[in-house]
């Protein structure tokens, strides 16, 4: 009798801590905002973070957890990659009252789209009804360079408007990209890189 009540306890106490870790993990994933909780299988590039497992059958159960409880629905990996930015060059969290620059090199793609979002991953209010810019559509300079001015302040060229009181996630998807081939291979040269130019 002790001992079924020995292993009716320790199931219990299993039990406990494996919901426990993963109510955690969702839980930490909402109160970070959007993406934080994906914290397995993670690639990184600078201030970019891309979960290339996410919309595969190899994700892991903390990940599609937090993607069911969010609704979201992550790219496959033959469809693409998604890498979100939180901070910038500096390691510094995006600031809405600040201006950045986003721009250099974008790996080999299809098309490729950049989206300013909130922490929770839904579309910023602009008034300009511009939340993003895609490679079809972007301006470049002579030699095919771009540079995106990401601002609450109107701004000359390719100007991503943000509200001045929410804080900001930079979205960048990959479609149809060969990176999706070996998508750790990724570097930080290889990915747009996120300056702060001043702040309000």
């Amino acid at each position: 009798m002790l001992q079924t009540f020995k292993l009716i306890v320790i199931a219990l106490i299993g039990l406990g801590l494996g919901l426990g870790s993963t109510y955690y993990a969702v839980e930490r994933g909402q109160d970070k905002g959007f993406g934080a909780g994906l914290i397995f299988g993670a690639v990184k590039a600078g201030p970019w973070t891309g979960w290339p497992k996410s919309g595969s059958r190899d994700a892991d159960p903390y990940a599609r957890a937090l993607f069911a409880r969010n609704g979201e629905t992550p790219l496959g990996l033959t469809e693409g990659l998604g890498f979100l930015a939180r901070a910038d060059a500096s390691g510094k969290p995006l600031s809405p009252s600040c201006d950045y620059v986003v721009k250099g090199s974008i790996p080999a793609a299809r098309f490729w789209t950049l989206s300013a979002l909130s922490s929770q991953g839904r579309p910023l209010p602009a008034i300009s009804a511009r939340n993003g810019f895609t490679s079809s559509e972007i301006l470049r300079d002579v030699e095919g360079g771009f540079e995106i001015k990401v601002s609450a302040s109107a701004q000359p060229g390719n100007w991503l408007e943000v509200p001045t009181d929410q804080p900001l996630v930079l979205m960048l998807r990959l479609y149809d990209t060969a990176l999706s081939a070996n998508p750790f291979s990724v570097t930080a040269s290889a990915m747009p890189s996120i300056t702060k130019e001043g702040c309000r």
